[in-house]
């Protein structure tokens, strides 16, 4: 089991295929904030949003998760709208 609530039906290739890989990250951590992210938002992000997504995925999880955090700071070429709606995302998780 992933964790994931959200079904990939009705979702294409592309989308599809960030949902789980965003759910198969390699920390399990990462797997839930990431992967709880794209539950929320897959559907909604325009073309621009999915490469930035993309290209957050390609970070490595301890780097990403330090600048979610914010033990770390954001290369300014990944502080991006997507990073900062994820991060928020995050950030409310923590509350919660």
């Amino acid at each position: 089991m992933t964790g994931t609530e959200r079904s990939s039906a009705g979702l294409d290739l592309r989308r599809r295929q960030l949902l789980y890989r965003l759910w198969h990250r390699g920390t399990r951590e990462m797997d839930l904030i990431m992967g709880r992210f794209a539950d929320a938002a897959i559907g909604d992000l325009t073309a621009a949003e999915l490469s930035e997504l993309e290209r957050l995925a390609d970070v490595p999880d301890p780097e990403l998760y330090e600048w979610l955090t914010g033990a770390c700071t954001v290369p300014p070429d990944y502080d991006l709208a997507v990073f900062r709606r994820l991060r928020d995302f995050y950030a409310l998780r923590q509350v919660e």
